[in-house]
């Protein structure tokens, strides 16, 4: 087996670059509203384990730089830990002590702390992509069909040359790029396609064929095949700031649509957990963008910022999704959930976490080897 160690170094500067950002502008969320609600910061830490580089600022926050780049934190006053579980000293703070202590401020400003992380991260892309529309503009390719694949699921569904698919499952549709979008989306599954053929509204149904796509380091990705092609007849559309705006915000909610999906179908087994990559696998994608060029990488980084919004959010104790899930329950209860139970939740939690990440790099090793 030879390296490319150019490539390894290249991949690993991509992803601590990308992933350490996506961390700044995580930890940043909770950082400013916390700060904004007058709580105090000790710690605002990327990376984890031993501190290669930091300073104290006036507001007495450590920022640091630490050794192991695959995360980060913030730690605020009274935290027990980086997962921002209180501590035991939190009962005896006094009055003054209180009012910079996160655990003692009203469960709307703590909710709003812990929100605002994900909700950065969520909010990233949406800058992004309106980024890519305003420079850009936006391509619409027309939805008719210039070629059918025999034998394909579209030759079997009944598509033919001139049809003009106008909705996907009930959806209206008005460009291939959402009728390409829904197909890949659906390996191996029914989908219902409404053509324009003349004057006639027809209805096809297809079953749709499932392929796999391997990039360059042998792992596989299951896709949708229909078997048609557009005619390629396209137009350019510009947007002024406020309209890339708006569709930095439909993409966004586009590719969130896609995720949640995905991740139903991996928990019905339409998909396979092998498709889920961990840092070895995210190490290869990243390297692999950044040696095309600097914009692959930025998209990368924006799926990755996206995934990471999703992820904190959900309902798992030690994310940030748990958290909430507590205050939840201290909203419903009209007071703090038990001591004990919190910090079971927050061991299983961490638990679940640790099994995902063994998960996920056995996938990353396997590939790998083979």
């Amino acid at each position: 087996m030879e390296f490319d160690f150019g490539f390894i170094a290249l991949s690993l500067l991509a992803f601590i670059g990308g992933f350490s950002l996506l961390v700044f502008v995580h930890e940043w969320g909770h950082y400013s509203v916390g700060r904004l609600f007058g709580v105090r910061v000790e710690v605002f830490s990327i990376g984890f384990g031993k501190e290669i580089y930091g300073y104290t600022a006036k507001s007495g926050t450590r920022w640091r730089l630490s050794a192991i780049p695959l995360g980060g934190y913030v730690k605020f006053f009274g935290d027990a830990s980086a997962a921002s579980n209180p501590g035991e000293h939190v009962e005896g703070l006094t009055d003054e002590e209180k009012k910079d202590c996160l655990h003692y401020k009203p469960l709307w400003q703590r909710a709003l702390v812990v929100a605002a992380g994900p909700a950065v991260n969520l909010l990233l892309p949406v800058l992004i992509f309106a980024g890519f529309t305003y420079a850009n503009g936006k391509v619409f390719v027309d939805a008719d069909v210039s070629f059918v694949e025999e034998k394909s699921a579209a030759d079997r569904a009944g598509f033919q040359v001139g049809d003009v698919i106008i909705a996907v499952n009930d959806r209206e549709i008005s460009n291939f790029t959402q009728v390409r979008t829904e197909i890949l989306m659906q390996p191996g599954g029914p989908m219902d396609f409404t053509v324009q053929r003349g004057t006639q509204t027809i209805l096809l149904k297809a079953i749709v064929d499932k392929r796999f796509m391997e990039d360059r380091f042998g792992n596989q990705y299951a896709k949708g095949y229909l078997g048609v092609r557009p005619s390629g007849t396209y137009k350019v559309v510009q947007y002024g700031l406020f309209g890339a705006l708006a569709e930095g915000a439909r993409s966004t909610g586009d590719q969130i649509g896609l995720m949640v999906r995905n991740i139903g179908q991996l928990i019905l087994g339409l998909r396979s957990i092998k498709e889920v990559k961990g840092p070895v696998g995210m190490v290869q994608i990243m390297g692999d963008a950044a040696s095309r060029s600097f914009l692959d990488w930025l998209s990368i980084v924006t799926v990755l910022s996206l995934s990471l919004g999703i992820m904190n959010l959900l309902p798992i104790p030690v994310l940030d999704g748990g958290h909430l899930l507590y205050y939840g329950l201290e909203a419903i209860k009209g007071g703090p959930i038990n001591k004990k139970a919190q910090e079971a939740g927050f061991i299983i939690g961490f638990g679940l976490i640790i099994l995902l990440m063994v998960v996920v790099t056995l996938n990353d090793l396997q590939s790998l080897v083979s």
